[in-house]
């Protein structure tokens, strides 16, 4: 029958009709099986191995042998409670901003007052769902039966790392990894009215439309304003820092130290005055003006759509620092060209002074006073020096210049940026913030997914010099296969999914050293975008290409493909609506198709070819447009070819039902089978043998007992009647189980 390794079977079967076909059995030490797991990298992420080993014959009568293997991860937990105290300290800044807006008329005063009472008790509720979660210190895993409790909504459902090992006689060894995870979706607000595609569409268009009094600003950008106000808070204590190191240097006298400290200062500074460039700044000075008391305006401020919201023609500048607040007077529009150009003048100046005293002390270092001397003329009186004076006399004034030019500044830009968003919040105040509620909650679950998924990639991949030149030239697709129906419950979950997913988007992840035993990612920003760091060991971390070890983002493409396949998607295609899921694979499909245009220009000629060696890509997304456009039910051709691409161009598989439980056991079992199949030579009568075997002795069927304390799949005879073909469960291993 085949070998069994001391000390690690408790049970053999084989199959129900006794012939030869495959010994399966359960390891006690699943780590033991494979070097690679031994790793305190994997260890620290994955936890509770359940381990089954296999033996299956080829096509020409030797044995192939797999080891199957299912993982759950700490990062279930560990990534929604580093994302909501993320929420909270943006919130709190956000809330502290609104309060620090100045004096505002009657109207907007207390609009902002009833903001801030609602978005008080939205922070509430978020350190309390913190608190909640804190109190799991022991949790890795959320079963199928808790999705529904409010305390864990942030938490994905049911998430695993399913891997398949394969030592073929006829091939090298090979991996095959999916992460296996529940729907991201807000189940406890349940899904009555639709999920976030729908609700942030009719939401949109209400707030559009309404007769409201108060100044519509498009998603676009209240994103853009958040993203500048984030700049601003970066980058001003880091110029400030900068600036101290570039007087420091000049203290110590050192013109290598001084030519580094300018330079780091100039990169922060001409960044900072370009977040100040876009038109939404000046609208936003525009629309505060008019909102203080005795604030008059020739032209009121009412941007319509993202164009003219952007640019109501010229800039609006304020006022000076000591009042701030103009009374019954003509907007000065050109103040506030003056007073960010200031900036970028006062950096002139520093950079022209530097060259000067680098000059007079013998060394070289005139070019950049050039050419600021030919841009202005005026710099070089300022810049007279005296040889006798120190360094840090001649540039201490100069470096409070430049800070106080970038306080006003800040001060001015930091308000009217706030006063945008109190506009997205003005607007049906309970309903936005459910919504983004919502899509916290839905954003949680999906990047826990991703980071678990990232993670084990670039641990299977370190020694692939072609998957990290890939990593940081053109980044990572991550492909969903999502098994949802389009009818009732399952649509909100699906438009949910949607949302979640596209939003992966915002994500990019960063490599770093880890400096003691604490590998788990750390994650940094805002809604609009968020870096995981991903910490390695130090051996690890050598092997890596110098741009990622410098710190390079990593870039995800998400896409996700759906297919229903149970008996509710019978209902939706003949007597519902199927235009979700079809309109959901045409745009995703778009964007694969953008991620193969890129992999296709950026990667090294020897590099795909080798691709195509494998396969011919281009034929297998011609395939899959095909496919998707054909419109033809429970199309699962759709999944496969997906799938194939995705593995092809090496990126990271996640298979999708609603708790990742039944379905999902169904489509990750057909997947390794077809993989034996096509790229392991299984033979071709022992194809159903082999699936049954997987999914009636292999880890999908604990992953069950795991979810709801019973060895059967939730499906019943009318689901089992309405499945595609090899979707259906070994007899005897389906009933009547709580979904």
């Amino acid at each position: 029958m085949g070998e069994i390794e001391d000390g690690e079977a408790d049970h053999i079967t084989t199959d129900v009709q006794g012939q030869k076909c495959a010994l399966v059995c359960e390891c006690t030490a699943p780590e033991s099986v494979s070097g690679k797991d031994n790793l305190p990298f994997l260890n620290a992420v994955l936890k509770n191995p359940v381990c089954k080993l296999y033996r299956f014959p080829t096509s020409d009568n030797k044995w192939m042998r797999i080891r199957e293997q299912m993982s759950e991860s700490i990062l279930s937990f560990h990534i929604p409670k580093e994302l909501i105290s993320l929420h909270i300290k943006e919130d709190l800044c956000r809330n502290q901003e609104l309060k620090e807006l100045g004096e505002l008329s009657p109207h907007w005063d207390n609009l902002r007052k009833n903001v801030l009472t609602h978005c008080d008790q939205m922070v509430n509720m978020y350190q309390g769902i913190l608190k909640e979660l804190s109190k799991e210190t022991g949790s890795s895993f959320k079963s199928s039966s808790s999705k529904g409790e409010r305390t864990l909504e942030f938490v994905p459902v049911n998430l695993h790392l399913q891997r398949m090992h394969v030592h073929s006689p006829h091939l090298k060894d090979a991996l095959y990894d999916v992460i296996t995870v529940g729907a991201p979706a807000a189940h406890f607000q349940g899904f009555k009215n639709g999920g976030l595609r729908k609700l942030l569409h009719r939401f949109e268009t209400e707030r559009r439309n309404t007769e409201y009094q108060f100044i519509y600003y498009s998603p676009e950008n209240t994103a853009k304003a958040k993203e500048v106000l984030s700049n601003i808070n970066q980058l001003q204590p880091l110029i400030a820092t900068y600036a101290d190191l570039l007087l420091n240097s000049a203290s110590q006298h050192s013109p290598d130290s001084l030519k580094n400290s300018l330079k780091m200062l100039s990169e922060k500074t001409e960044l900072f005055v370009h977040a100040f460039k876009d038109q939404l700044v000046r609208s936003a000075l525009l629309a505060l003006y008019t909102a203080r008391p005795g604030g008059i305006l020739k032209k009121p401020p009412s941007p319509k759509n993202s164009t003219e919201e952007s640019s109501p023609q010229d800039p609006p500048p304020p006022m000076k620092r000591q009042d701030s607040i103009p009374h019954h007077s003509d907007y000065d529009e050109e103040e506030w060209d003056r007073v960010w150009a200031n900036v970028g003048k006062s950096l002139n100046c520093i950079i022209a002074m530097v060259d000067k005293l680098i000059e007079r002390d013998g060394g070289s270092g005139g070019s950049s006073s050039s050419k600021n001397e030919e841009k202005d003329p005026s710099l070089v009186d300022s810049v007279i020096t005296h040889p006798r004076e120190d360094w840090y006399e001649q540039l201490y004034p100069l470096i409070l210049t430049l800070k106080d030019c970038m306080g006003e500044v800040v001060n001015r830009a930091k308000q009217s940026l706030t006063f945008v968003l109190l506009q997205e919040l003005a607007y049906s105040l309970p309903q936005c913030l459910m919504l983004t509620l919502r899509r916290d909650i839905v954003f949680s679950q999906a990047l826990a997914g991703l980071v678990c998924g990232f993670i084990i990639k670039l641990h299977a991949s370190l020694h692939d010099p072609g998957f990290l030149q890939q990593l940081h030239t053109v980044g990572l697709v991550v492909q969903y296969e999502g098994l949802l129906s389009t009818y009732s419950d399952e649509i909100g979950m699906l438009e949910d999914m949607a949302v979640g997913i596209s939003d992966l988007k915002k994500v990019t992840f960063k490599i770093t050293e880890a400096k003691s035993n604490d590998v788990l990612p750390v994650i940094t920003g805002r809604r609009e975008h968020y870096v995981v760091e991903v910490k390695l060991p130090a051996r690890m971390f050598e092997s890596l290409p110098l741009q990622i070890k410098e710190g390079q983002l990593l870039h995800v493409y998400p896409v996700l493909f759906n297919v229903g396949i149970n008996e509710q998607q019978t209902l939706a295609e003949r007597f519902g609506d199927v235009s979700l899921q079809e309109s959901i694979n045409q745009e995703n499909f778009e964007l694969l198709k953008e991620y193969y245009t890129i992999f296709m220009e950026k990667m090294p000629p020897d590099y795909i070819s080798h691709f195509q060696e494998q396969n011919d890509l281009k034929g297998l997304l011609e395939n899959l447009h095909q496919n998707i456009q054909a419109k033809k039910r429970k199309n699962v051709e759709i999944m496969w070819l997906a799938a194939t691409i995705c593995r092809k161009l090496n990126g990271i598989r996640f298979t999708c039902c609603k708790s990742a439980k039944d379905r999902t056991s169904m489509s990750v079992t057909l997947e390794q089978c077809s993989i034996l199949r096509d790229e392991h030579q299984l033979h071709k009568d022992f194809f159903i043998r082999a699936l049954d075997c997987m999914r009636r002795e292999g880890c999908r069927i604990e992953n069950v007992l795991k979810n709801i304390k019973c060895r059967k799949y939730a499906f019943n005879m009318l689901q089992l009647m309405a499945f595609p073909k090899y979707y259906r469960p070994p007899e005897g291993t389906y009933g009547k189980a709580d979904t």
